[in-house]
C-alpha cells in the first residue's frame, strides 16, 4: 500500500433539482486501501459511488480518480473500475461462464484471454463447478459471487461494491468478505458501501460514517468506536412500549444513556458491573444483554438515530 492517493475528493456536492443528495464531501483514498462509507439507506453513499465510477457528474467540487477527471475522461477511468451494484444485472439465461466471458468481450480482451481469466475467476468465486449452470439455477449467495467475479474480468485498480451483501443469510455473507479480503490482501482497492457495522469493522481499513449527504465522522473502525462510544453496552428491556420512564433511574450507572423504541442503552466501561448495580437497587429487567460497542452506537451518539430506523 502506498500513501499516494488513487481517489482524491475536495467538497464534492450532488444536487438532484432541489435535492441535495450530497453535501460537500471531502476524502483521500489511497491505493490498496479498503475505504468504506457507512450509512443508512438515502444517505447520499449510492450518490457518492456514482460519481466516483463517472456514471454520474458533480454538481461541484473537485474529483480526481486514478488521476483524471471523470467530467473529462470518464470512459478512460470506467475501463480500469470494477463495480459491483446494489442489485444483480446477471443475465439470468445464460450460463454462469458465458456471463463472465460475455463481459470479459465488453473491454476488447481476446477470447483466450477471458477464457483463462474466466476460469480463474470461478476458481476464486467457488463455482467452478457451476459454470455450466444457468444463473437463473443460482442461489442468491452464488449470484453475488458471480457478480463480483464479473467486475474482476477486466483485473481493474479500483473496485467498488455497492451494499454488497445486502439480502444474503449469515453464511453467504462471511464467504464473500473471505472473497473480498483476498482482493485487499492482493492488493486491489476496495471502495465498499453498507449499513452493516459488522461488515464495515471486518471489511475497511478506514471509513466515513454518511448521514443525510454529509460526513459525520471518519476514521479506523476501532478508532471511531474508542473515541466516541464506551467499551461496553448493556441492552435493557422492560417489557413496556415507552422505555424513557427508565431514563432517570438509570443515568447514574452509565456514561450515557440511550433510549430506544423497544430498549434501552447504558454506555459503560464494565457491563457485568452494571448488571450487579441494577440487582443492588432491585431494578430486574425483562432482559438484559452486554456487548461491546460497535459502529452503531457510534452512529447514534452522532446522529441520535440507528443506522437502520
Amino acid at each position: 500500500m502506498t500513501t499516494t492517493p488513487i481517489l482524491h475528493a475536495s467538497n464534492l456536492v450532488k444536487r438532484f433539482g432541489d435535492a441535495e443528495a450530497v453535501k460537500g464531501i471531502s476524502f483521500d483514498i489511497t491505493q490498496g486501501e479498503s475505504f468504506g462509507f457507512l450509512g443508512p439507506n438515502g444517505a447520499g453513499k449510492t450518490s457518492t459511488m456514482r460519481m466516483i465510477s463517472a456514471r454520474s457528474q458533480p454538481t461541484s467540487g473537485t474529483l480526481s480518480v486514478l488521476g483524471m477527471d471523470p467530467r473529462s475522461h470518464g470512459p478512460a477511468i470506467r475501463a480500469r473500475l470494477g463495480v459491483v451494484p446494489q442489485e444483480d444485472t446477471l443475465e439470468l439465461d445464460l450460463t454462469v461462464r458465458l456471463n463472465l466471458e460475455m463481459y470479459g468481450r465488453y473491454f476488447d480482451l481476446p477470447r483466450a484471454v477471458v477464457r483463462e481469466r474466466a476460469s480463474e475467476l470461478l476458481e476464486f468465486a467457488q463455482l467452478s463447478e457451476r459454470a455450466d449452470d444457468k444463473v437463473d439455477m443460482l442461489s442468491g449467495g452464488m449470484r453475488r459471487r458471480l457478480t463480483i467475479a464479473r467486475a474482476l474480468i477486466s483485473r481493474p485498480e479500483i473496485l467498488i461494491l455497492d451494499e454488497p451483501t445486502t439480502g444474503l443469510d449469515p453464511q453467504a455473507r462471511h464467504l464473500l468478505w473471505e472473497r473480498l479480503y483476498r482482493l485487499k490482501r492482493d492488493g486491489v482497492t476496495l471502495i465498499i458501501t453498507t449499513h452493516y457495522m459488522d461488515e464495515a469493522e471486518q471489511l475497511c481499513d478506514r471509513l466515513v460514517v454518511m448521514d443525510k449527504g454529509s460526513f459525520v465522522a471518519e476514521g479506523a473502525p476501532r478508532d471511531l468506536i474508542t473515541r466516541h462510544s464506551s467499551r461496553e453496552v448493556v441492552e435493557l428491556r422492560f417489557g413496556v412500549d415507552d422505555h424513557s420512564h427508565w431514563r432517570d433511574q438509570l443515568r447514574p450507572l452509565a456514561d450515557r444513556v440511550e433510549v430506544l423504541p423497544d430498549r434501552i442503552l447504558l454506555y459503560v466501561n464494565d457491563g457485568d458491573d452494571t448488571l450487579h448495580q441494577l440487582h443492588e437497587r432491585g431494578i430486574v429487567p425483562t432482559s438484559a444483554l452486554v456487548r461491546r460497542s460497535s459502529l452503531e452506537d457510534v452512529f447514534l451518539r452522532l446522529t441520535g438515530r440507528t443506522l437502520i430506523d
